[in-house]
C-alpha cells in the first residue's frame, strides 16, 4: 500500500493534474482513499520527499517539486510506460510575459500532438542558469531542445555547442548571427517599418524609440525597420531621440522616471515606438504624467500587445512560430540537417482604425 500511494502521486504527476507547486492530498485525505493507517500514508509522502518528487513543509502541507517533475518526465520516457516518443525540453527566460505564457501553451499543444513531453526551465535571464538547464535536460534525456535564448549582449557558449555538435535545437524569438541553425522569429523589421510608416503617415516627423540595448537579432532588426521607415519617406534618423535603457534600470522603479526625464529633454517628439510590452507599459505611465504636468500629447506604438487600451500594436503569431518550432525540430528527429531561419509574419493592431 506504501507503493501503491506513492505510485498514485506519481501518476497524477505524469497525467498533469499535479504541477510544480501544487498541494498534495494530507496524510488524513489518502489515509481515507486508501484505507490505511496515517503511519503508512505519512511514510509514502516521506519516501517521495527522499526521492525529491515533493516537498513537505511543516503546518503548511506537502508539494510538487520542479526536479519532481522532471523525474517523472524522464522516468516517463525511458520506462515506456505511455505511447510517448520522448522529452522535449524548452528554456525560457521568464514566464512573466504573455508571449512567453503562449509559447509555453502553443508548444506543448503541437509537441503533445506528435507524443512528446515538454519539460519547461525557467532561466530567470541568467546565462549560468541557461547553461545549467540544457546540462540537465541532456541528462534526462531529452530528444531535443527548444531555446529562448536570454537577453544579453553575447549568446551563450552552451548554445553555440549545441549547434556545432548538430544536436537537435531550435531557437525561438532569436536567432545566432553567423552560425547555422535553426530557428523561428517574427518579421520583426517589416512589422516595425509599417508602425513607423503609419506614424510618418500621420504626420509625426520627430519620431522617438524607447528599446533595451540593442545587441540581439530582435533588436537590430526591429531598429533596422525603423530606419527603413525613415528613409523610405525622406526623413534623417535621428538617433539622438533613442532612448537605449540599460537592462538592470528596466524595473517599474526606474524606468517610468528614466523615461519621462528623456521626454522632457527633447522636446521635438510627437511619437514613440516601443521595442517591447513592458516598456510600453512604463512609457505609458511617463506620457500620462507628462500629458497631464504639461498638456503635451505623445503618441505610442508598442511591438506586442501591452495590455492598454488605446494603445495600438505588432502582434506576433506566436500559434505558428510555436507550431513552425515544433515541425523543425521533429525534421532534426528524423535524421535531416539543413539549418534555416523562418520568419513568420505579424500584424498591426489599430482599435482607432
Amino acid at each position: 500500500m506504501y507503493q501503491q500511494i506513492k505510485d498514485y502521486i506519481k501518476e497524477q504527476i505524469i497525467s498533469g493534474d499535479l504541477r510544480e507547486g501544487d498541494l498534495v492530498s494530507s496524510e488524513k485525505e489518502l489515509m481515507e482513499k486508501f484505507h490505511v493507517s496515517q503511519i503508512t500514508t505519512k511514510n509514502a509522502l516521506n519516501g517521495l520527499a527522499e526521492e525529491g518528487i515533493v516537498k513537505r513543509i511543516r503546518g503548511k502541507g506537502t508539494f510538487v517539486t520542479e526536479s519532481g517533475l522532471l523525474k517523472e518526465s524522464n522516468r516517463l520516457s525511458i520506462s515506456g510506460q505511455s505511447r510517448s516518443n520522448g522529452v522535449i525540453g524548452l528554456i525560457l527566460p521568464s514566464m512573466k510575459t504573455k508571449i512567453e505564457q503562449e509559447f509555453v501553451n502553443y508548444i506543448e499543444i503541437y509537441a503533445s500532438k506528435y507524443k512528446y513531453n515538454l519539460v519547461v526551465k525557467i532561466t530567470r535571464e541568467s546565462q549560468f542558469e541557461e547553461s545549467n538547464a540544457i546540462e540537465m535536460l541532456q541528462e534526462l534525456g531529452a530528444k531535443g531542445i527548444i531555446i529562448f535564448p536570454t537577453e544579453k549582449e553575447v549568446y551563450n557558449e552552451s548554445i553555440l555547442r549545441l549547434s556545432l555538435d548538430k544536436f537537435p535545437i531550435v531557437l525561438i524569438d532569436r536567432y545566432l548571427e553567423n552560425i547555422r541553425t535553426y530557428s523561428v522569429s517574427s518579421e520583426n523589421e517589416n512589422g516595425t517599418f509599417e508602425a513607423i510608416s503609419y506614424l510618418i503617415r500621420n504626420g509625426h516627423h520627430n519620431i522617438g524609440l524607447i528599446s533595451p540595448p540593442i545587441t540581439n537579432t530582435v533588436t537590430v532588426e526591429r531598429s533596422n525597420g525603423f530606419e527603413r521607415a525613415c528613409l523610405n519617406n525622406g526623413l534623417v534618423v535621428n538617433k539622438h531621440l533613442w532612448f537605449l535603457m540599460n537592462f538592470h534600470k528596466i524595473s517599474i522603479e526606474q524606468a517610468p522616471l528614466l523615461i519621462k526625464k528623456f521626454l522632457l529633454n527633447n522636446p521635438e517628439i510627437t511619437a514613440l515606438f516601443i521595442m517591447n510590452a513592458e516598456l510600453t507599459r512604463y512609457t505609458y505611465m511617463a506620457v500620462e504624467k507628462i500629458k497631464k504636468e504639461y498638456a503635451r500629447d505623445i503618441e505610442i506604438i508598442s511591438f506586442d500587445h501591452s495590455g492598454i487600451e488605446g494603445i495600438a500594436y505588432i502582434q506576433q503569431n506566436i500559434e505558428e512560430c510555436s507550431k513552425q518550432t515544433i515541425d523543425l525540430l521533429l525534421e532534426q528527429l528524423e535524421g535531416n540537417y539543413e539549418p534555416r531561419r523562418v520568419f513568420v509574419p505579424v500584424k498591426f493592431i489599430n482599435d482607432s482604425l
